[in-house]
């Protein structure tokens, strides 16, 4: 078995497609990518925020950076056609809960018609590799056990956004099974489920790290919708190693690799939302604070852990940074971004502490 991590003899050189490039865990990854020297081909809407990580970084200079929604198969057909990728990264998506509420037909047609859409396009590209699609812890049919999720549980979603990304995952598996034929020869294709995500440059709104920070720097108090809602949380680096690592098993042996994995950190990062806010009130100082906001709330799972044995088994996965140092990293990373730091340099340092620690 191949040992675990990122080759970096694989990545350069090598050309790659990847969906939502424009957002917090696209910017990331395609940080990576460059850093590695692929020939990285992206698609994505523009920037969803103001500030945001992908213009923070400058990465649309040593990129092919193509604006466009994956609800358009026109346009998403004519990128892939120029692009010919050996290797596609599908992070595109509606990610966050509560819109998902608001706008239920809008992100079933992005995550579940914009899949359909980009499957059908790699159909016809001939030097095809691998597809790693990313999708969320969320896809299982949460009973609100105390254990850990496994690939073998049921898909299920109880709100627009679970549902849509558990209804992506039907979606992949048909066309793995009816035309890629991972077993026969095709592309291996597979599907990663992650945890919480956190790190800097994140500014979405409805999202815990983001919404302190903003609270944080005008001097209010961090509100919480759910503070007892229990999370898998991990650094963004850490999915991220797992979805490139899976990207070259896949091409290597796609028949042993194709299916779905979860990709989570060890049982104790998985902590109530209040316990994440109370230790970002002590690394933020300068009298941070939470509090609970009143009003209604749409659904969200109050306990929800993902058991990554089976990549752990399979390939030698293990989390790098446990929760405390995730979230050290992630508010000096925003401290760096308010007093108008080098982000680029600090981003590249943090890689580099990451890859450090990992190899120790």
């Amino acid at each position: 078995m191949a040992a675990y991590g990122v080759d970096a003899d694989f990545w350069a050189g090598r050309r790659v497609f990847v969906t939502g490039h424009t957002g917090f865990k696209g910017a990331w990854l395609t940080f990576r990518l460059l850093g590695l020297g692929a020939k990285v081909t992206g698609f994505a809407l523009p920037p969803a925020t103001e500030p945001n990580l992908f213009e923070s970084l400058g990465l649309s200079d040593g990129m092919q950076h193509v604006l466009g929604d994956i609800r358009d198969a026109e346009s998403l057909g004519a990128a892939i056609t120029a692009a010919q990728p050996e290797v596609v990264l599908h992070l595109a998506a509606q990610a966050l809960v509560r819109p998902a509420f608001d706008d239920p037909v809008g992100t079933f047609a992005t995550n579940v018609m914009g899949t359909v859409n980009l499957l059908q396009a790699l159909r016809d590209v001939s030097g095809l590799k691998a597809i790693v699609a990313i999708t969320s812890d969320k896809v299982y049919d949460n009973r609100e056990w105390p254990w850990g999720y496994r690939e073998s549980d049921a898909l299920g979603g109880q709100e627009p956004y679970g549902s849509s990304k558990a209804c992506c995952e039907h979606v992949v598996e048909a066309f793995a099974r009816s035309y890629f034929r991972p077993a026969e020869g095709g592309p291996g294709i597979a599907c990663l489920r992650a945890g919480n995500v956190i790190g800097g440059g994140d500014w979405a709104s409805d999202r815990l790290i983001p919404d302190a920070i903003r609270a944080f720097s005008k001097g209010n108090p961090l509100r919480l919708r759910n503070p007892a809602a229990v999370r898998p949380w991990q650094h963004v680096l850490e999915p991220l190693e797992a979805y490139l690592d899976m990207a070259q098993r896949l091409a290597a042996t796609p028949a042993d690799w194709s299916g779905a994995w979860n990709v989570g950190p060890t049982a104790d990062s998985a902590r109530p939302v209040s316990w994440i806010a109370e230790r970002l009130c002590q690394l933020w100082g300068d009298g941070a604070r939470w509090e609970v906001a009143n009003g209604n709330q749409p659904f969200e799972a109050r306990l929800l852990h993902v058991d990554s044995g089976k990549l752990s088994a399979a390939a030698g996965y293990r989390p790098t940074w446990p929760i405390e140092t995730a979230l050290a990293n992630t508010v000096t990373w925003y401290r760096i971004a308010r007093e108008r730091g080098d982000l680029r340099a600090l981003s590249q340092r943090q890689v580099e502490q990451f890859l450090e620690e990992r190899a120790a």
